[in-house]
């Protein structure tokens, strides 16, 4: 199967809601999702077919929320380990500075 037809599959697999605005989801929104929701089967389809670099890089482009903590720590042991690349320890989180308020 080519990319853009994973990424439909795994877009209509694993989001139930319209995309926000006009502009589609981006790749990396649709990958997050599905190592956040995949089945066990799902994600060895996302390591065989995009494999771990572009999964380690689906991370590292992560907004805060994509990805829950147990996912993140799932797939930062599985992918640092596979390439040797540095994962932060948390998944990114929102800030908000009161003086901002």
């Amino acid at each position: 199967m080519d990319r853009t037809a994973l990424l439909s599959d795994l877009e209509h697999k694993y989001f139930w809601w319209e995309p926000v605005g006009t502009e589609p989801r981006s790749p990396e929104r649709i990958v997050a999702q599905a190592m956040t929701m995949a089945s066990f089967d799902d994600m060895r389809r996302l390591e065989t077919e995009l494999g771990p670099g572009a999964l380690t890089d689906t991370m590292l482009a992560a907004q805060p929320g994509w990805l829950d903590d147990r996912s993140w720590e799932f797939w930062r042991g599985r992918l640092a380990l596979a390439t040797g690349r540095p994962i932060p320890e948390d998944a990114p989180r929102r800030s908000f500075d009161a003086g901002d308020l």
